[in-house]
């Protein structure tokens, strides 16, 4: 059985099926990035943290917009201490949103502009919708995105991303998987991204999180250091049941059936 949970006047919500949540952006029709909704958000990915049963997130917007990015209405009122009153903070939820240890995908359907790409390069995989228009225009204005001018050259290397700071450009979803910004393109970005997700929670869930980890790691430390982390993750695979019970399956010709979590699944190998 699923459950959905929603706060009475929040911005985001949270619904659960089983191994897989859905977490809604639900602030209006361009679902501006602003505090508040950050502040749900970051109460939203708490929840999930404490949900052991989850295999993977899903983040989505609606028809219109993923996330058309920030309220420009808020410019004005920000000067010196833009830091401490969004920068710092924004930055904060994204990290959270990276850092979540199981697969997430951000389902972009309508525009992810600016603050909203952002939010979908904070995820591990994008999945766009036909109609899906993406991009980091910040320049347009004399802005800038910060931290997604650093995950935007992770992803797609440094001259596709200065490309696309220096011009602003705005995306088409087409050329978005061409350029691989995003993994899948669908007529719906939600039942794409429903599609991908079933089929990575019937995966073995310490598998993918530790997958997670040495992707990461990949990219975030040296070989060397990333290898020795990869022996520890392989070692922890053959101390839990899961691969046993892959193995088990495989002979009897069944699909396995995972534990929920295994006991040790409590925090990422370091």
């Amino acid at each position: 059985m699923g459950s959905e949970c929603e706060a009475e006047g929040a911005m985001v919500s949270l619904r659960i099926e089983g191994t897989l949540a859905e977490i809604g952006l639900d602030a209006g029709r361009l679902n501006l990035v602003t505090r508040p909704l950050l502040r749900d958000l970051k109460k939203t990915l708490r929840r999930i943290e404490d949900e052991p049963d989850i295999r993977c997130v899903i983040l989505h917007g609606n028809p219109t917009a993923f996330c058309a990015g920030s309220d420009v209405g808020e410019f004005a009122s920000l000067g010196a201490d833009a830091s401490e009153r969004k920068i710092l903070f924004e930055d904060h939820v994204l990290r959270c949103l990276a850092a979540l240890p199981i697969p997430t995908i951000a389902a972009i359907d309508g525009v992810a502009l600016g603050g909203g790409f952002e939010l979908a390069l904070a995820c591990d995989i994008r999945v766009a919708g036909q109609g899906a228009r993406i991009g980091l225009p910040e320049s347009r204005l004399g802005g800038l995105a910060s931290s997604g001018a650093v995950r935007l050259a992770r992803l797609v290397g440094p001259a596709r991303a200065k490309e696309m700071l220096f011009t602003g450009c705005i995306v088409e979803a087409r050329s978005a998987f061409d350029w691989g910004l995003v993994n899948r393109v669908g007529d719906d970005a939600l039942v794409e991204a429903r599609r991908l997700a079933d089929e990575i929670v019937q995966r073995g869930p310490l598998s993918n999180r530790l997958a997670k980890t040495l992707v990461d790691a990949a990219l975030d430390q040296p070989v060397d250091a990333a290898l020795s982390l990869a022996n520890t993750a392989q070692q922890r695979i053959f101390d839990g049941p899961d691969l046993h019970e892959g193995a088990d399956a495989f002979f009897a010709k069944r699909d396995p059936v995972f534990a929920s979590r295994s006991p040790d699944m409590e925090g990422r190998p370091s």
